[in-house]
């Protein structure tokens, strides 16, 4: 069998080999999160890992394998973040050459972090507009020059490394463990601990957790067969993954007790509260284990649950987006395409008698630029509370407005908001 070939002795071993290179992460019980649920949450912290994240332990764990000879030749990668920074900090630990391959869109934050973390033994290629792209290139270019590919996630001893997230879960806990949360994108970090925690404590139970956006896994394992996902929403960067690994799959399909799939609005909300609350900077990967609590409540209550926050690798740029989504996805947040009577006042008496007392014009523009007097208005509102919203639409359907309300028209939402 296919997921024989990750044992739990190779993740023993694993753990062995890097406990002087990666933090022991913090197993943390979350008092707020736990009064909330009924239960108790620890939050097993790999966003305080050495590289903000848990890539490192699976990039560290395949690069110190190999022989002397291809440790020489070098290593490649491709990755437009996490993946990329362990391989980098890896090759600076080994003093070892490596080439990552980034697609050219690659925010600069994080090609800065990767050259930091690699120092002069990395070299940063930009090239195309996907990983998809930069994957072609990293394996085109391990082909030519003979150099081993350091993969993100479909590699036994990439699986192993991420194991001892498992270990580390089960080694901490005083109490026996109910529930394990992670993520899943490729499926590397699910699997490693699903291979560590069924061979040991095989009453844990298991739940991976998707982005709405990219529920490659759930759908391979509905089908019985790994199918590719054409489009995906790219925004849970650290889960969104068109194809999940052969080996991955065949270990989350045998081992995981259950898939659940979260939407992107709410990651965004558990973003800011574990902000505002815990002072956590979580990443939209990160934050997916703890946004899935919600959908687990009944289940879980009175239990030992653990998520894994498994990186905090957020641009601070993104803020502004985490928090309009999550206003969305809160039904705080309304935007509205307004047919305005062209007559004078007719603005005034939209403020006067259809905004609620509570409710705020956060967005206001004329569609048409250079002809305002018969074009409609881009109007963005915020409400206080979700129940404001009907109130709202039955104010202007009494004042006779004609409005067409975008957040439900996927199309016109991308092209004006």
């Amino acid at each position: 069998m296919v997921a024989d070939r990750v044992r739990l002795e190779d993740i023993i071993v694993a753990g062995h080999a890097l406990k002087d290179v990666v933090h022991h992460t913090p197993l943390q019980k979350n008092y707020i999160l736990s009064e909330r649920y009924g239960c108790n949450v620890y939050l097993k912290r790999e966003d305080l890992q050495v590289v903000r994240s848990f890539k490192i332990r699976g990039a560290y764990n395949l690069m110190r394998g190999l022989s002397e000879d291809e440790l020489k030749k070098g290593v490649v990668c491709a990755s437009a973040g996490n993946h990329a920074q362990g391989v980098a900090y890896s090759c600076k630990a080994m003093q070892v050459s490596g080439k990552i391959f980034m697609p050219a869109t690659t925010p600069r934050q994080k090609i800065s972090q990767v050259k930091l973390f690699g120092g002069p033994f990395v070299e940063v290629l930009l090239t195309g507009d996907t990983f998809d792209d930069s994957l072609r290139e990293a394996l085109d270019y391990c082909g030519r020059e003979g150099m081993q590919f350091i993969h993100p996630f479909d590699q036994p001893e990439i699986i192993a490394g991420q194991g001892t997230v498992g270990l580390e879960i089960l080694n901490d806990m005083r109490e026996p463990v109910d529930y394990i949360f992670a993520g899943i994108g490729g499926g590397g970090l699910m699997a490693g601990i699903a291979a560590y925690v069924k061979g040991s404590k095989p009453s844990v139970k298991l739940i991976g957790v998707e982005a709405t956006g990219a529920p490659s896994m759930r759908q391979s394992i509905q089908r019985g067969e790994i199918v590719t996902l054409g489009e995906i929403d790219k925004f849970v960067d650290g889960a969104a993954v068109k194809r999940v690994g052969e080996l991955t799959y065949e270990i989350c399909k045998d081992a995981l007790d259950d898939i659940l799939v979260v939407p992107e609005g709410k990651v965004c909300t558990t973003i800011l509260e574990l902000y505002n609350e815990n002072a956590i900077v979580a990443e939209p990967a990160g934050a997916l284990p703890i946004a899935a609590l919600d959908f687990y409540r009944d289940e879980i209550a009175g239990k030992n649950v653990v998520c894994v926050i498994s990186g905090g690798n957020n641009d601070i740029d993104r803020m502004q987006e985490i928090k309009e989504r999550s206003l969305i996805y809160e039904g705080l947040k309304h935007y509205f395409l307004v047919n305005f009577p062209q007559r004078a006042g007719a603005l005034r008496e939209f403020l006067e008698f259809v905004l609620g007392p509570n409710d705020d014009i956060t967005r206001f523009e004329y569609v048409k630029k250079t002809s305002k007097d018969n074009g409609p208005a881009l109007v963005g509102i915020e409400l206080k509370q979700r129940d404001d919203y009907e109130p709202l639409i039955d104010r202007m359907r009494t004042r006779g407005l004609q409005f067409s309300y975008i957040n439900e028209d996927s199309n016109l939402f991308s092209l004006l908001i």
